[in-house]
């Protein structure tokens, strides 16, 4: 993963009606990532990426995009941005390789170039003429056009659409809305997948599961507003434990001289002994550490482990279901 940007938007607000639906919004996502654009339906998340990509225009505030500005360059970022939204449209009564070469068409690339696309695209997918005859049955081979698909395929074919171009960087808007666990799990195999060919991914949800599995940092907005952002591990110790590591170690009936070795240990902060169980509070990672100081006072290191946050538990802090 880079630590160059894809994009960076400092204090970016969108209004309707003098209301902010966007207020303010810093956000940064790094190339070759797959960025978690998450919050609850209102929070501002589609507007986001509409700004983003230069379909609305913000009130106040300033956005980069592969450097180039969205208001003032929106056909520069055209040509190197895919856009996936949540509701997905089709010709339906081509076939999946005629809807990526009107694509192709559209965005100016030669026939024998979106042949050729069209085919890496759709092997990508999972939608090689085999590969479709064998999803739609053995009824169905002579009739290939894509309204005879079912939503994950659709949904598949649109990740194709957006892939045609090569895009630097794609927007995914609800993707894996109205799938089945095989679909959902196809797709985010292949979103996992888009930053080894180069690809910066942003990808709106409030699917947490499916996010906590593919993304490598998320932002959660809030009635407009970031409210935090960074690695899910890294949010999780922020929010929810003030930033602090907490270690669990089991032995067996650790004495004082033990207790007494581990708080000495630079970077352990409070230490409490659970039964035989030591809850070590420390300002980094020291499982090597503490580790070694059971060991060598010849006390049993029966098992030990860090304290883990899941993405529902950072979540939960800044949305409290009714």
């Amino acid at each position: 993963m880079s630590d160059m940007l894809a994009i960076e938007a400092r204090d970016l607000t969108k209004r309707y009606d003098s209301v902010n639906v966007v207020d303010h919004l810093n956000l940064q996502v790094k190339e070759s990532e797959v960025f978690g654009l998450l919050g609850p339906n209102g929070a501002g998340k589609t507007t986001t990426i509409l700004m983003m990509l230069g379909l609305t225009e913000p009130a106040s505030g300033a956005v980069s995009v592969l450097g180039f500005n969205p208001t003032r360059e929106p056909l520069k970022i055209k040509r190197q941005v895919g856009y996936l939204p949540e509701k997905v449209g089709f010709y339906e009564n081509l076939t999946a390789r005629e809807n990526l070469r009107f694509i192709a068409d559209l965005n100016g690339i030669s026939y024998a170039e979106a042949n050729q696309r069209a085919d890496e695209a759709l092997e990508m997918v999972g939608l090689t003429d085999s590969e479709i005859m064998e999803q739609l049955g053995p009824n169905r081979k002579i009739e290939k056009t894509v309204g005879k698909f079912s939503r994950g395929m659709k949904q598949r074919l649109g990740i194709a659409e957006v892939l045609i171009k090569r895009p630097k960087l794609v927007f995914l808007d609800e993707p894996t809305a109205g799938l089945d666990p095989k679909g959902i799990n196809q797709l985010l195999d292949l979103i996992s997948g888009l930053p080894k060919i180069g690809t910066t991914v942003v990808l709106s949800s409030h699917q947490l599961y499916q996010v906590q599995r593919v993304c490598h940092t998320i932002g959660i907005l809030a009635k407009g507003k970031m409210v935090i952002q960074g690695a899910i591990d890294k949010l999780g110790r922020e929010a929810l434990a003030g930033g602090r590591f907490q270690i669990e170690a089991e032995t067996e009936a650790p004495s004082e001289k033990l207790i007494e070795v581990i708080r000495g240990i630079k970077g352990v902060g409070s230490l409490e002994v659970k039964d035989n169980v030591l809850v070590i509070s420390t300002d980094a990672d020291l499982r090597r550490e503490v580790s070694k100081a059971i060991v060598e006072n010849n006390f049993p290191l029966i098992q030990m482990k860090i304290q883990e946050f899941s993405l529902d538990d950072v979540y939960m802090k800044y949305f409290r279901e009714e």
